[in-house]
């Protein structure tokens, strides 16, 4: 059974959340939408130890919490007319249509999306008939996308799905050959939607971030770090954030 265990501890004048987990290596990630470090550790690493890792990768913390600083942000959507949404990476504007009937999203004449809601639909409801309609837009995209990088790759997915996630772009259960698509993937061009799958399919082959992942990734994706970049230039999401 896995035993966790969190706490924070500041190390050269920052805050690092640890969490001690049932894993045999240890992880340092830098998350938005404020630079927030957090390290996965074996449970028998000693805090000197943990102190240790941490001080040598502070330079690299350092640069990583000013790139996201640095990114541009969405402002908090109202979900009203002429407000700016993203499609596969186009700029949109939103045209809110009150009607009775079922709620629904369409795209006219390629500069709007008009959303068709209820009178008096609260803000938060309009929100979910939008990200509806994203899960839906990612849907009808993954499974052309699937049956591609399984024949490139040489692995197989038994199951994915799209969802709202507030540290990671997917996520892969390597046991289960499961892999989640974040929600807001719909927003960013499609070859990013392409480079996070190929990425999580490459966990099938390896479960870490390390050399060997690093070359299967140049393997299969050569230019998988122009891509990278490309869906970090992006405008982060008002209320989370999204890596």
């Amino acid at each position: 059974m896995s035993i966790n265990n969190t706490y924070s501890m500041t190390i050269s004048g920052i805050e690092v959340q640890v969490v001690r987990k049932d894993i045999k290596n240890l992880h340092l990630a830098v998350y938005p939408p404020e630079g927030h470090v957090r390290v996965a550790v074996p449970l028998n690493i000693t805090d000197d130890n943990i102190r240790l890792a941490v001080i040598t990768k502070l330079s690299w913390i350092r640069d990583r919490q000013k790139e996201i600083l640095s990114q541009p942000r969405q402002s908090r959507r109202e979900m009203v007319s002429g407000e700016s949404h993203y499609l596969w990476g186009k700029r949109y504007r939103l045209e809110v249509v009150e009607r009775q009937g079922r709620h629904e999203m369409e795209i006219k004449n390629n500069q709007w999306l008009r959303l068709y809601v209820s009178p008096n639909t609260t803000t938060n409801n309009r929100k979910l008939v939008l990200d509806e309609w994203y899960r839906n837009q990612i849907k009808a995209r993954i499974p052309d996308l699937i049956d591609k990088w399984e024949s490139i790759i040489g692995e197989e997915v038994f199951d994915w799905g799209v969802k709202k996630m507030k540290t990671k772009w997917g996520s892969c259960t390597v046991e289960e050959r499961r892999i989640w698509m974040n929600l807001e993937l719909a927003k960013k061009p499609p070859e990013c939607l392409e480079y996070i799958l190929v990425h999580e399919m490459v966990h099938l082959l390896e479960r870490h971030h390390n050399e060997n992942f690093l070359y299967y990734m140049d393997k299969f994706m050569p230019q998988w770090q122009l891509r990278r970049d490309l869906l970090n230039s992006f405008p982060l999401a008002h209320e989370n954030w999204i890596y």
